[in-house]
């Protein structure tokens, strides 16, 4: 816990050097609306899977995601050209314009829509211990992280999650992947077995939250 600690603090310092402007955002998204503007819109690579819902999630964490790929740590074709296309300042801008896509003054917390936890997936999220559990980190019913370099996971796309917790158990590839070593520790085979992540996967996602995605003409619209 520790090194997650060292981690979201260096994360934390790096995406506040550079402040992003939601409206300036709004003119930066082009490459951004053929995926994540389109709902149920689905990726090939390295499974078919839905993209992840984005509207709505932290700048913070956006920030850290495009800078991971940017640098190599995340390993996606796709999503390290656009990535490499941005400066800091287009990823700040970027994030700070998903970060309030779709957020309307007013709505109900998600989290006091969640209902109580079943008992398998209470045993699958604390197998690491109290200290190391998914909520640790990713907060009460997934929608309220620790720090702002995490994700809110709740109501994300099940199969989205399913291939992103196995792509931290990938190494030495080239094209897939990513690292993160308190991510690879916490999903590594001897702990889950595909079966279970994929019941993780799949009861997160049914979890109330703040991720959505807001259909591309409204993003052309809001970027005119």
């Amino acid at each position: 816990m520790f090194a997650l600690a060292v981690a979201c603090v260096t994360l934390s310092a790096q995406a506040q050097q550079v402040t992003g402007k939601a409206q300036d955002g709004a003119k930066k998204v082009q490459m951004c609306v053929g995926c994540h503007g389109i709902i149920g819109y689905q990726a090939s690579f390295p499974e078919i899977h839905k993209v992840p819902m984005i509207a709505g999630q932290s700048a913070t964490y956006i920030v850290s995601a495009l800078t991971a790929y940017k640098g190599g740590d995340r390993k996606h074709p796709t999503m390290r050209a656009i990535a490499d296309s941005l400066s800091e300042q287009d990823i700040a801008d970027v994030a700070a314009y998903y970060s309030q896509l779709g957020v309307k003054e007013g709505d109900a917390p998600p989290a006091a829509l969640a209902k109580a936890m079943p008992e398998n997936i209470t045993a699958l999220v604390g197998r690491n211990g109290p200290d190391n559990s998914c909520t640790k980190c990713h907060g009460a019913n997934f929608n309220t992280p620790n720090d702002g370099t995490v994700p809110k996971l709740a109501g994300q796309h099940a199969d989205y999650l399913f291939v992103a917790l196995k792509s931290y158990r990938v190494k030495n590839n080239a094209h897939l992947g990513r690292s993160n070593a308190v991510m690879a520790g916490q999903v590594e085979p001897k702990k889950f077995t595909n079966a279970e992540l994929k019941t993780l996967a799949s009861y997160i996602a049914t979890v109330p939250g703040e991720l959505k995605t807001v259909p591309e003409s409204r993003i052309h619209h809001a970027a005119q």
